[in-house]
């Protein structure tokens, strides 16, 4: 029912996808360390059939007020808040990722406005991956009752030995019942509604997809962030939701 095939070269599509800087000026959760660009090409572009998200090392020397904030390290976060969001469904998006320590891309949702406090309105992560554990990728939903600040989040992890040389299907299904996530068709976790409550199950409501390299922070950066590793790109063929 919606989808980015990325076939139109130069900026993503701005018709399904925003750039989210809002926290550019004060600084980003987790401590992360990236500044966001906004409508920068250098790290968010369309080129040959592929979304491919950037993150770089900036030249501190620059003179002027750069594009990337005068910030060590520039990178993209997409949404598609305001433009696009779902309750339930099959989503699958292709992607290749970025290694090297310090790197921690991210496919996942969020509760849309008006319902935006978190973690009571949910989180829901179809992937993330660290730089120091490569080929580990790792499922979880968050909740009011269950997330890391509590450090009881629901989660699980598989191991993909090529995630950052070959792309891979990364996939969610998400019904009133229960969200399963998996890899190439192979599930590895999944997330019941036992029928709680809000605090235990707050996904009757829609969400927004993200894609994103963070930089640091609190888990991406707990073995330092190698500066020989940029610029690293997460690429990504398309993304399909079903319904």
């Amino acid at each position: 029912m919606w989808s980015d095939e990325f076939d139109d070269a130069g900026l993503p599509n701005t018709a399904k996808w925003s750039y989210d800087t809002e926290r550019n000026a004060v600084g980003w959760y987790n401590n992360e360390l990236q500044y966001y660009g906004n409508a920068r090409p250098e790290n968010s572009s369309v080129s040959n059939g592929l979304l491919v998200l950037t993150a770089r090392r900036e030249d501190l020397s620059t003179a002027g007020l750069p594009d990337w904030g005068g910030q060590r390290y520039s990178s993209a976060r997409l949404i598609t808040r305001d433009k696009a969001s779902w309750i339930y469904g099959f989503f699958e998006v292709r992607a290749k990722l970025p290694c090297g320590v310090g790197t921690w891309p991210a496919i996942w949702m969020l509760s849309a406005p008006p319902q935006t406090r978190w973690p009571d309105d949910g989180e829901l992560d179809i992937m993330e991956h660290v730089g120091f554990d490569p080929g580990v990728v790792h499922a979880t939903a968050h909740t009011g009752a269950f997330n890391h600040t509590l450090g009881n989040h629901r989660t699980a992890t598989t191991t993909i030995a090529d995630a950052c040389s070959e792309f891979h299907r990364y996939q969610m299904t998400w019904t009133a019942n229960r969200i399963t996530v998996g890899v190439d068709d192979h599930n590895y976790y999944q997330y019941s509604n036992d029928g709680s409550g809000n605090a235990e199950w707050p996904f009757d409501s829609p969400q927004f997809l993200i894609l994103n390299i963070a930089i640091g922070g609190d888990w991406g950066g707990q073995m330092g962030v190698n500066d020989t590793i940029f610029p690293v790109r997460m690429e990504i063929d398309y993304v399909r939701v079903y319904q």
